[in-house]
């Protein structure tokens, strides 16, 4: 892991609430030991920080399109890029 740290705020939607995307999200960061959050959006999306090694992040985004098996991802847009990071990677209340 290089020293660099990238942090992408990325909204994800399609077919993504009742499917088990928040919880895959967190495993799947924590498994790439990214930090950041993760929710759903009263509109049907899923809006997540991601935080870590630029490589790993990539990766992130990269699993994102296709999620958690139940899901069908229609786009992941980057709504912003460095955000301030956080410790740990948490799921988060609905908004």
């Amino acid at each position: 892991m290089s020293d660099e740290v990238r942090s992408v705020r990325v909204r994800i939607s399609g077919r993504v609430h009742g499917v088990g995307f928040r919880a895959w999200t967190q495993q799947t960061a924590m498994d790439l030991a990214l930090t950041g959050w993760v929710r759903n959006r009263r509109d049907g999306t899923v809006e997540a920080m991601l935080a870590g090694d630029p490589a790993d992040v990539a990766e992130m985004l990269r699993r994102c399109r296709s999620g958690p098996s139940g899901a069908v991802v229609t786009g992941v847009a980057i709504l912003q890029e460095g955000e301030d990071t956080v410790g740990g990677f948490e799921i988060r209340d609905t908004e």
